[in-house]
C-alpha cells in the first residue's frame, strides 16, 4: 500500500519462473515436507503476486526420492528418474495446498499425464493461467528420464516466455566453494554462462546453462529463507548473484 504523494514501484520482471529444490521443502526434518516452509514459501509468492507478477515454479523432488542416488544402487535408471518424477508431484501439490490457503489461485500442470489430481502440461494453457494471475507449478519435471528439474525449469521458463530464472538455495548467491564449508569462499556478484560452465559452479545443471545461455535467459541465485528476498528482487534490488551474458 502507499501513502499519498508515494508513486508504487514498479516490478522489475512481469513474468518469472521460481526454481525450488525438494531439499528447500525439508525445513529440519531429515525427509518428506516441512509445512512451516511450504507455508513461509507460499507467502514469499503471495507478496510478489501481489505486485501483479506473473508467476510459475518448478519444485524438485530431493526430499522424497533422489533417483539418481538409487540408480547408483542398482535400480534401473529410467525406473528411478520416474519415481523421482512423481515426487516432484507430491512437492507440488503440497505447495498448491499452502498456497490455496492464502487465497492464491494456483493450478499444477504435470508432464505426465494423471488428470486425478493435476492438469496435464499445455504450454498455451500454461500461459493463460499466468495471464489470469494465477500461479503454475510445473510438476513431473519434463516427463523424460535423465533430464534434471533444473533442465525443466530452464526448458518452462522459455516455453512461458518468462523474463528470468528465480533459483532459491540454502545461500545467498554463487560461490567458488560451499560458504557452509568453508568459511572463505568467495561470493561471486555477477558471473557469465560461460564462466559458471568453466568455473565447474553448482549452480545448476551443464544442460540448463547451456540452455540459458543460447536464449538469453538471466538466472539470480539468492538465499530462500531470508524474509523478503524475492520481493526485494522483484521491486529491482541487487539480491544473490546475477547469470547472464
Amino acid at each position: 500500500m502507499t501513502t499519498r504523494g508515494q508513486k508504487a514501484r514498479k516490478p522489475a520482471y512481469k513474468r518469472i519462473l521460481l526454481k525450488l529444490s525438494g531439499e528447500a521443502l525439508l525445513g529440519t526434518e531429515s525427509f518428506g515436507i516441512d509445512r512451516s516452509v511450504t507455508d513461509y514459501v507460499a507467502e514469499e509468492i503471495r507478496t510478489i503476486r501481489d505486485l501483479g507478477v506473473e508467476i510459475a515454479a518448478v519444485v524438485g523432488g530431493g526430499n522424497i526420492f533422489r533417483g539418481v542416488a538409487v540408480a547408483a544402487q542398482g535400480m534401473d535408471r529410467v525406473t528411478a528418474d520416474h519415481m523421482g518424477m512423481l515426487a516432484t508431484v507430491i512437492n507440488a501439490l503440497a505447495l498448491q495446498d499452502a498456497l490455496e490457503h492464502l487465497g492464491v489461485f494456483t493450478r499444477v500442470l504435470s508432464a505426465i499425464d494423471m488428470r486425478a489430481v493435476a492438469e496435464p502440461f499445455i504450454r498455451r494453457r500454461a500461459i493463460r493461467h499466468m495471464e489470469k494471475g494465477r500461479v503454475v507449478i510445473f510438476a513431473a519435471g519434463t516427463g523424460n528420464p535423465y533430464f534434471s528439474t533444473d533442465t525443466a525449469a530452464a526448458l518452462r521458463a522459455m516455453e512461458t516466455r518468462s523474463q528470468i530464472i528465480l533459483k532459491a538455495t540454502r545461500v545467498d548467491g554463487i560461490y567458488d566453494d560451499d560458504p557452509l564449508v568453508n568459511p572463505r569462499a568467495r561470493k561471486f556478484e555477477k558471473l557469465r554462462y560461460i564462466e559458471v560452465l568453466q568455473l565447474g559452479l553448482k549452480v545448476m545443471d551443464t544442460t540448463a546453462i547451456s540452455l540459458c545461455m543460447e536464449n538469453r535467459l538471466p538466472i539470480i541465485v539468492y538465499e530462500l529463507r531470508r524474509k523478503g528476498n524475492l520481493r526485494r528482487i522483484l521491486l529491482g534490488e541487487k539480491v544473490g548473484t546475477l547469470v547472464k551474458e
